[in-house]
């Protein structure tokens, strides 16, 4: 059996799409009993980058079929539905089916504000004198959500610097700006992102790159508020160095 080509990311190319048309491929039962649905393309976010997958509805076209989406993965560029049918379960749907997808929007924009406060912290970590310290993760569940950095601050420093930090990015999120998702070529990606791009891009290819107004950009693959200020406020809950780095919680407003 062929694999299937790799999935389209309509939220790649817009993140703020909430519903799209896709073609069905194929699905499989997995060990946990759930069904794993493949299509063309998705506007799901599946897990990954720190950020938890959409979750919703799948419907087929011409009949009374329902597909409740409770998990999204993606290995090797396929992206995985993962859940359960609504109702009866069909013994069999042809390849080709055109089925509707239809994105939770209360999730979508919880997700995409926490993950958004992440690349915030990044940026105020810079302005409070902590730009020396290189982002690791960031982790938005179950325990999170924190951004972790690889060097340490001076326990005598770490509560000024929370407060400096709590500061910083609630002040960005009064001013506000738009914020940006675009597929760059490797150069232009590279310039506004400083300069340089991490090793795990290859030279050459297409990166997205995220701007949080008229910031320096990274690199991201998730989805975003479409303004900084949607983040509403934010409190640094705590902030800690252990091992060699530096883990920074945070919550948003409600």
């Amino acid at each position: 059996m062929d694999s299937p080509p790799p999935t389209k990311l309509d939220y790649h190319v817009d993140m703020f799409k909430l519903q799209s048309q896709a073609t069905f491929l194929s699905l499989f039962k997995a060990e946990d009993g759930r069904m794993a649905l493949i299509l063309d393309s998705t506007v799901f976010h599946p897990q990954g980058g720190g950020q938890p997958s959409d979750t919703g509805l799948i419907e087929f076209a011409g009949s009374d079929f329902k597909f409740s989406v409770q998990d999204v993965r993606s290995k090797d560029g396929i992206v995985l539905h993962y859940g359960v049918f609504q109702g009866s379960v069909p013994e069999d749907i042809a390849k080709g089916q055109d089925v509707q997808l239809l994105v939770d929007q209360s999730r979508r924009k919880l997700n995409s504000r926490l993950h958004s406060a992440g690349h915030l912290l990044d940026l105020c970590m810079r302005k409070v004198g902590l730009g020396h310290l290189e982002p690791g993760k960031g982790y938005h569940f179950p325990d999170g959500p924190f951004v972790e950095y690889k060097g340490v601050v001076p326990q005598a420093e770490l509560q000024v610097k929370q407060k400096e930090l709590e500061a910083e990015a609630n002040e960005m999120i009064s001013k506000g700006g738009k914020v940006y998702a675009d597929i760059l070529p490797y150069e232009e990606a590279s310039l506004l992102c400083g300069g340089s791009l991490p090793d795990y891009i290859p030279k050459g290819s297409t990166p997205r790159v995220l701007r949080l107004g008229e910031n320096p950009g990274c690199p991201c693959g998730g989805t975003h508020v479409s303004d900084i200020s949607d983040i509403i406020s934010m409190k640094i809950t705590q902030m800690r160095t252990k091992k060699g780095m530096t883990k920074v919680f945070y919550t948003i407003a409600s």
